[in-house]
């Protein structure tokens, strides 16, 4: 009787098929009472507060093939129960929230993606759990956080990366489930899924977005506990935890020092500020044009000042591109600006 209730309080256990099947999680610290969970909250709402995100849980209505082997865990149903806590964190950090769905209704891909752009948020979370192609396996069990792109390609965006690590973190350290072997942090391109394409939801999206499998409900024991509504608020937990340290490491600005909407003389030097409370890398600077070309610029670290210099360039059409990392290693949003170089 002793050892059964240390067993209980160690975690949970399920009694399966072939005799008694322990299956354990940790309940975080910060979950562990009320208090605790507001302390953890009250202490990131500054960073939070006012921000909007746009979560997507996946699949749903006519799309809920995805289950485990034992049939226990749906992924589309779990998929909604990990957003809506997520959901519930955020907005009582002060966040808004804007999702995909909210009930088991099918929502098209690139729908989810046309909601998104056109939402106004800061950040897409698409929210879902894995399986393995091989359906002898109920082995493979990790998590995983997808960006869009690789490194050399034009759509790659470095802050999508940033916030992809932050989030894989916390979540994996939540679930006490490592990342994929594949990867050194457990966070991959989703060209490695579908090379020089990506996720539709990814590719599609025009705000800085990343994709969370949370783990594998086609392993034996992970599909159990992901049918536990509180291992669900976990996963939660995990990936607020990683949203809240993303946003306190503080996201730079890239402001305009004069209009630059319509119509730049191609002799003259566009000049930006680079903002971030704790200073700009001189070495993360980048200036792009048209995709493929490197602009002429200085950075003055003193007045984080950019100059870009526009001499020589043909009349038209163009987009400069301008990233820039703060010195804790987060990068800009997305900076792309379309001007019409004019004799």
């Amino acid at each position: 009787m002793k050892y059964f209730f240390l067993l209980l309080a160690a975690g949970f256990f399920i009694s399966g098929c072939s005799g008694f099947e322990k299956i354990y999680y940790d309940i975080p610290v910060g979950l562990r009472s009320p208090e605790s969970t507001q302390k953890f909250i009250n202490d990131y709402s500054p960073y939070l507060s006012g921000r909007k995100f746009f979560l997507d849980p996946g699949h749903g209505g006519s799309d809920r093939k995805n289950k485990g082997y034992q049939g226990l865990a749906v992924e589309a149903d779990v998929n909604l129960h990990v957003a809506l806590y997520l959901r519930d964190f955020l907005q009582k950090a002060g966040a808004d929230v804007i999702m995909s769905r909210v009930t088991d209704q099918t929502v098209d891909l690139k729908e989810r993606s046309r909601l998104a752009n056109t939402s106004n948020a800061d950040i897409f979370l698409s929210i879902h759990h894995n399986a393995s192609a091989d359906t002898s396996d109920d082995y493979t069990n990790y998590t995983s956080t997808y960006y869009h792109a690789h490194e050399s390609d034009y759509a790659f965006e470095p802050c999508q990366r940033d916030l992809a690590r932050y989030v894989e973190r916390d979540l994996a350290y939540a679930m006490r489930n490592s990342g994929g072997p594949g990867s050194f942090d457990g966070t991959y391109s989703d060209y490695s899924i579908y090379p020089g394409e990506g996720f539709s939801v990814l590719r599609e999206t025009k705000i800085p977005s990343i994709l969370v499998e949370c783990g594998f409900h086609t392993h034996h024991l992970e599909e159990k506990l992901l049918t536990i509504d509180e291992f669900n608020k976990i996963e939660a937990w995990g990936i607020f935890r990683g949203l809240c340290r993303y946003f306190k490491a503080g996201i730079p600005e890239i402001i305009p020092m004069a209009d630059t909407s319509f119509f730049v003389n191609k002799e003259s030097t566009l000049n930006y500020i680079l903002r971030d409370s704790s200073g700009i890398d001189p070495n993360s600077v980048s200036v792009q044009f048209d995709s493929v070309k490197t602009l002429n610029y200085t950075f003055n670290a003193e007045t984080n000042i950019l100059g870009i210099n526009l001499s020589g360039l043909k009349s038209g059409i163009h987009e400069i591109r301008i990233n820039a990392a703060n010195t804790n290693g987060n990068f800009n949003f997305p900076f792309r600006k379309k001007i019409t170089l004019v004799q």
